[in-house]
This record gives structure tokens, sequence and C-alpha cells, in this order.
């Protein structure tokens, strides 16, 4: 295999967590080599190397003829000077890659496949063109159990693993996490420090956003700085008996947030790869235990109940398995939890329960109370119905904002105003009536379109809920945006379809009687 030596140029382009490689088009190697757009080259420099992609500019500002340009993520995965000589050659395809052939073709891979597939992902071996493959050939044949099973193992193998057994009082290491779809439904930050506060280790680690105006790590980043290194982490749950952080930065399954980074684009979380994710990540993090919430309704990720049994069992499968005792949560996910939907509005609906302030969402506020009782029953000296009343008298006393601060303050406070964007669109009612649904995904694509989570304080503040009467002209929901543009594309939408469903109270579904909204089925 022939190779050229170059001067590297770092150039200053974010690709994603993918490797770019940048030649001039009258570069001689280029000519000589038989280089061409889009094609696979390894780079060496200092013992060290890389696979990437390669780019052909034109323009000798971005890269001169006589040398080698590196995108932001390649350059700092290299790791050498500005200026270092590199070599440069033609790369031989990943060994993973005929095993992600035969998925495409809707073959069942075995163990050792999805082990050489993820182990190609994590070291950067596959372009963003493959890994779509493999995302989408995943999506598309769907994955058996063993092979989600065998998934997550691989994913675990290739990241770091924390391990709190010689913790001093460690006793089960908890979590509690949701499969996502429910705008609003920020329980996870209630539920951290209502555990903590009890005394059990919760070293919480959460994706971003794939799909949603907001996850719990963008949230949190509201508050506190949550992209943690690995030992910062590890002191910071020593400290303050848990967390609230972003998992890239820890390197906790590390594949997992190269595919997320290709799932949020398609929009695409299939089931086997939503297991995997999770379990891989809460696993990674040290957790014995966890609390799952899978949330039912008729527009979020789960839509009806054999679905979130089927869910449930792959679930409680893989997690048997790997060792992991987890108690799946079957919940009511037919609209949004809280008042508000993108990381500013989330954060105040969090902040307000927190405080006991009488203005806080009680669906909010009730969920998280039910779930956090579910965790604390997994302390042997809880007797099983009492975890509930556990936690509330935590929330009400106080203890659970006092922990909440100090996680805060440790992991690196913000000081935001938590007050949402200041440019406003309101949507009305077209008639009198009773809100008798509401559509979760239109509310999340309208929300993002206002710029959640990339502008934290854009969203959609939400001001009826399931049940409740309104008048023609009434505001349903305000819609918050920084930019024009912006709130331009959500004001688009919400006019052909508001996400808001009004009839007859007799319509509405018998379990909303009473006003139970996020209560576990």
């Amino acid at each position: 295999m022939s190779t050229a030596t170059l001067r590297l140029r770092r150039v200053g382009i974010d690709t994603f967590r993918e490797n770019v490689a940048y030649l001039h088009r009258d570069c001689p190697v280029v000519r000589a080599a038989g280089f061409q757009a889009l094609a696979k080259v390894r780079v060496q420099a200092n013992g060290r190397s890389i696979l990437a992609v390669l780019n052909v500019v034109d323009d000798a500002r971005i890269v001169d003829v006589c040398e080698l340009g590196l995108s932001e993520e390649a350059f700092a995965r290299i790791g050498v000077a500005d200026g270092h000589e590199a070599s440069i050659a033609h790369a031989e395809p990943p060994r993973s890659i005929a095993a992600l052939h035969r998925k495409i073709s809707g073959e069942r891979l075995g163990r050792d496949d999805l082990h050489a597939i993820i182990g190609d992902i994590a070291q950067a071996r596959y372009s963003k063109v493959e890994l779509a493959a493999f995302v989408v050939a995943t999506n598309q044949f769907e994955l058996d159990r063993d092979e989600v099973l065998h998934l997550t193992e691989a994913m675990i193998a290739v990241g770091r693993r924390l391990d709190w057994r010689h913790e001093v009082g460690a006793g089960p290491v908890v979590d509690k996490h949701c499969i996502g779809g429910i705008p609003g439904n920020r329980t996870s930050m209630l539920v951290v420090p209502i555990v903590a506060a009890h005394g059990m280790l919760c070293p919480k680690t959460s994706s971003r956003a794939i799909t949603s105006p907001a996850g719990t790590a963008d949230t949190m980043d509201v508050l506190a700085e949550v992209a943690l290194p690995f030992e910062r982490l590890v002191a910071i749950v020593r400290e303050t008996r848990g967390c609230l952080a972003w998992g890239g930065t820890a390197e906790l399954s590390p594949a997992d947030d190269i595919l997320i980074s290709v799932e949020r684009p398609l929009a695409i979380d299939s089931p086997g790869q939503m297991v995997a994710s999770i379990l891989s990540k809460k696993i990674a993090a040290g957790s014995t235990h966890l609390v799952l919430d899978i949330p039912v309704g008729p527009s979020a990720k789960v839509r009806s109940m054999p679905e979130a049994q089927r869910l449930k069992k792959l679930f409680e499968y893989v997690a048997a398995h790997l060792g992991l005792q987890l108690d799946a949560v079957i919940t009511d996910g037919r609209q949004p939890i809280g008042r508000g939907v993108g990381p500013v509005l989330e954060a105040r609906d969090v902040m307000l329960v927190l405080e006991n302030h009488p203005d806080a969402p009680s669906d909010l506020r009730q969920k998280a109370l039910r779930l956090a009782g579910r965790v604390i029953e997994f302390d042997p000296d809880v007797r099983g119905g009492e975890g509930y009343r556990i936690a509330r008298d935590i929330l009400d006393s106080g203890r659970a904002l006092e922990r909440m601060n100090a996680i805060i303050d440790a992991q690196g406070r913000r000081t935001p105003t938590l007050v949402p964007a200041p440019l406003t669109h309101e949507v009305t009612a077209e008639r009198d009536g009773v809100v008798t649904a509401i559509d979760n995904l239109r509310i999340a694509r309208i929300a993002r379109l206002a710029g959640a989570p990339q502008v934290p304080d854009a969203g959609i503040a939400l001001l009826k809920k399931l049940g409740e009467r309104v008048a023609a002209g009434e505001p349903l929901y305000r819609v918050h945006a920084r930019y024009e543009a912006d709130l331009a594309f959500a004001r688009e939408l919400a006019g052909s379809d508001g996400g808001y469903r009004l009839g007859d109270a007799s319509e509405l579904p018998r379990d909303y009687a009473g006003g139970g909204h996020g209560a576990a089925w």
C-alpha cells in the first residue's frame, strides 16, 4: 500500500463524531495515489493512526497543496501538533464491514459480529454513511433478543466502567430512566436528589436529546455543568451520593454516543437500539438496580399495552442476563408532563417542584414521587409500599432541594434566570370544548422548530392539559423563541395542526377521571 507524507493542518470544522481529512485537488498525492472524495484513508503520525473520510477541496485557504487537513474531531484523535508530518494512505475497510453487509441483507448477527461492529464504531472506523447503514438495518430488520443482548454487551465492553462495590455504604447502586417520547417528563431531576437524600448511591448519566426538545442532560445543563470527565464524575457521586451528568465525556458506552449522532438526524430510535443504549449506559455507570419508565399513549414511542409488555420483557431479558435488577413501570403517556417543554422551561418546572412552590406542576410532582418511591424500595431496609411516603417526606421537608443544590454546586453551578425566550406566539382554541387529546409528537416538533434544545430558552409553555375546559380564542399554549426565523417555522407548523383536540367531556378516556395525569398503570 503506497503512502505519502504531508504537513498536518488543523481545519476548524466540527464534523460531529466523524474523522474527516482534507486534501487540495492539486496536491500531487491526490493524483499519484488516485484519492477520490469520500474515500476512506488512513492517517498516521507519531506512532498513532486514524481512519478518516477524505474531502477534496479547491480553496488553498482551507489546505495548501502540500498540506493534509484534519477536522477538529480527527485532529483531537491523532493527538499531534499543528504542522507535524503525517502520512496518508488508502485504508482497508473495517473488518466488520462483512457483518454489516449481512445485517443489511436481513441476516441475524452473532456475538462476535456485533462485538466487531461496535469495536470499529468506537474506534471511529465507520463513516457516517456506514453508521447510518447500521442504524437503518437494525431498525428495518429488528434485532432479536439475543442480538440485543450481544449489542448491549459490546457497547459496555468498548467503554469505561464505574465500580462502586467498594464504596462505604454503597448498598444498591440505583438509577431511574425513561425511554423518552413524552415532552416535559423531567422526573429524573427530581428522583435523583430525593433518592440521594435518602442515602442511596445514584450516578445518573443521560444522553442528549435524540428526537425530543430536551433530554435530562440538556435540562440539567441549564443549571449546572454536565460534561464531566470520568474522574470528576466519580468524585461528585462520592461527595453527594448522586449526579445528573451527560454520559458522553465520561466515556461510558462511547459507541452509543456515536450511534446517537446518526439516530438524531434520522429520527430513528428502534427498540433494540433503545434497550442496548439505555442498559449499556446504566451498567457502565455501575448501576445494580434500575427503575425504568415506559410511557404508553397514542403519540408516545410505545402506542399500546401489548407493545409496552413486549418492550418490558425485552428489557427484563437483557437486564437479567447482565446482572441488573430491573423494575419496569408502564405509565400513562398520553400527554406532556409538567407545563414546560424545552430546557429552560423544564428546569423551571423542576425547581418549582423542589421548592414546594404552590405553582409547581402537580403531575410532574406526583409521577416523580411514585418513581422515586419505587427506587427507594430497592433499599433492603424499606418495606414494600413505603417508598412513596418516604419520597414525599424528603421532598416536603426540603431535603431534596438541599441535595439538588449540593449536586449543582459540585458539578459547577450556572446562574440562569429560568426566563423563557422573549419572542412568543400563542396557539388558541378554535371553539369551546374540553381538551380530549394532546399530540406529544406534534408538541415536540413545534418546540424543536422554535429552537429547543439547541436554544435552551426556546420551547413551549403549556397552558391547558387534558380534561380542562376552554373557550374559543383562549390560549392552549405559548411558543417561545429567541430568533424570528425559528418562531416563524414553529408558528407555521402550529397553524396547520396545533396538536390539541377539543371535544365533549364524555369523550375523555376514563383513565383521566379524577385528574390522575402521569400515574403509573
